[in-house]
């Protein structure tokens, strides 16, 4: 049988070791504190940024405050975790993608507007940061396609919470706020309660 000629060398498929690495969390809610956690199992040590600083979550688990530009700075892998808003939409763009290590990795599982879409792959084209991966996009679910011609970058089709635990987790919560929502209640995962009018005994 003819060979084909492709073998294995000691530099094929290599990524990066997690073991006292700088993981940086923009976001620290209940996801980015869970994150944390988990990084710290494996040797990390941990640095967040957050429009509100969480003293408590920073002694329990052992994380640091930081500005910003210090996080995007020190970081080799950074881990985003906001919601999208007018203030977060697009805060990670060139100049942002600027100030990263060359050896960093972005991690975008939150929302894909975060991310100035056209700015990471230009970063990705001329390595300014080392890879990124993406479990959200922009438009979804349409995305730029020019984000699969990168050897850099993973894709993922907005599945971070695909297992049968998450899943069924998310049902129950929807139940919950609307059991909640009929007895005229403040459905306990309300986002926006700015545009809702509560009256006794419900809502108007």
């Amino acid at each position: 049988m003819e060979k084909s000629g492709i073998g294995w060398h000691p530099l094929m498929f290599l990524g990066y070791g997690l073991k006292g690495k700088t993981l940086g969390i923009v976001g620290f809610g209940r996801i980015g504190q869970a994150l944390a956690k988990r990084a710290k199992g494996f040797g990390m040590k941990v640095i967040y940024y957050s429009r509100t600083r969480k003293t408590k979550a920073e002694k329990e688990i052992g994380a640091e405050y930081v500005d910003f530009e210090t996080l995007l700075k020190e970081s080799d892998f950074i881990s985003l975790h906001v919601p999208l808003t007018t203030e977060t939409c697009h805060m990670i763009g060139e100049r942002e993608l600027k100030l990263m290590k060359p050896n960093a990795i972005l991690i975008n599982t939150s929302r894909g507007a975060v991310v100035d879409t056209n700015a990471l792959i230009k970063a990705l084209k001329e390595k300014w940061i080392a890879g990124a991966g993406l479990d959200v996009f922009e438009e979804e679910p349409y995305y730029n396609e020019e984000l699969f011609k990168l050897e850099n970058v993973v894709l993922a089709p907005h599945i971070g919470s695909a297992t049968h635990e998450a899943r069924e987790s998310m049902a129950d919560l929807v139940a919950k706020n609307l059991i909640a929502f009929a007895k005229g209640e403040i459905p306990p995962n309300l986002v926006n309660s700015d545009v809702l009018k509560i009256r006794k005994p419900g809502f108007e």
